[in-house]
């Protein structure tokens, strides 16, 4: 692991928690799944650019979902 794994891992856990306590709160639960997913996927991406890539990605689908 490298330093920046670490930082981005802790980055998007914190952000994931944000989004699931943000959809526990709300009933949300594609806000919920995704913050459960943002704490969850640093555990097994190991490339800093994957990680990069996944939280990004992980982090728009609540407000792709929204805009339906």
């Amino acid at each position: 692991m490298t330093t920046s794994s670490i930082i981005f891992g802790l980055l998007f856990g914190t952000i994931g928690l944000g989004f699931f306590m943000y959809g526990k709160k709300q009933e949300e639960y594609v806000s919920l799944s995704s913050g459960i997913a943002l704490m969850a996927f640093p555990y097994f991406v190991t490339d800093t650019i994957a990680l990069v890539a996944i939280g990004v990605a992980l982090m728009s689908i609540p407000f792709l979902y929204a805009r339906r």
